[in-house]
C-alpha cells in the first residue's frame, strides 16, 4: 500500500507539471521506500538509473535514458532516475541540472544512509560504483554497472527479457 502513495506522489509531483519549476521539491526517499518501489512485481517494465550529477558518465547515459522514457511512455513502462546527490543539494544543484538538461523522467533523490547497507539490499551484485541501472520486469531482474553507449544498448540490454 505504501508504495502505491509514493507512486502517486511522484506521478503529481513530475508529470502534471511536465517538468520541474523552481518552486517545486524532488521527492527523497529512504531504503524502505526505495525498495518498496523495487520490490513492486507486475507486468509494468521498471527501470531504477542510479546517476549523481558529478558522475560524469551518468551524466553522459542520462539523455539515452530520457529518449527511452519518451519512446516507452505509453506503455508498460517506469523509468525512474534515482539521484545519490545529497538531499541538501536539490535545490543549489539538481533542480538547476534537471532544468537545464530538460530531464522529464521521474527523479528521485535516494537518501538511504550507510551505502554498506543499502546497496546490498538494492543489488547483491552492486560494487557500489554507477553509473548502474537495474532493469525489473515480471519478478525477473537484469542489473548493469556500467554506462550505456547508446539508446541501442539500453533496448537491447531490455530485450534480455523477451518482452
Amino acid at each position: 500500500m505504501s508504495h502505491k502513495i509514493l507512486l502517486l506522489v511522484l506521478f503529481f509531483n513530475q508529470n502534471i507539471y511536465g517538468h520541474l519549476n523552481a518552486q517545486q521539491s524532488i521527492p527523497v526517499v529512504n531504503t524502505k521506500e526505495l525498495l518498496s518501489l523495487i520490490n513492486s512485481q507486475d507486468d509494468t517494465l521498471r527501470i531504477f538509473n542510479f546517476w549523481a550529477t558529478w558522475c560524469k558518465p551518468c551524466v553522459q547515459e542520462l539523455p539515452f535514458f530520457e529518449e527511452l522514457n519518451t519512446k516507452r511512455k505509453e506503455g508498460k513502462f517506469v523509468l525512474y532516475l534515482v539521484s545519490l546527490d545529497s538531499k541538501e543539494s536539490i535545490q543549489k544543484k539538481l533542480v538547476p541540472f534537471i532544468k537545464k538538461r530538460q530531464l522529464h523522467s521521474t527523479i528521485i533523490v535516494f537518501d538511504g544512509g550507510n551505502p554498506n547497507v543499502w546497496i546490498d539490499q538494492i543489488e547483491p551484485n552492486w560494487t557500489g560504483s554507477i553509473p548502474a541501472s537495474l532493469f525489473i520486469y515480471q519478478g525477473n531482474r537484469l542489473f548493469a554497472e556500467s554506462p550505456f553507449e547508446n539508446l541501442t544498448s539500453i533496448e537491447n540490454f531490455i530485450n534480455q527479457f523477451k518482452l
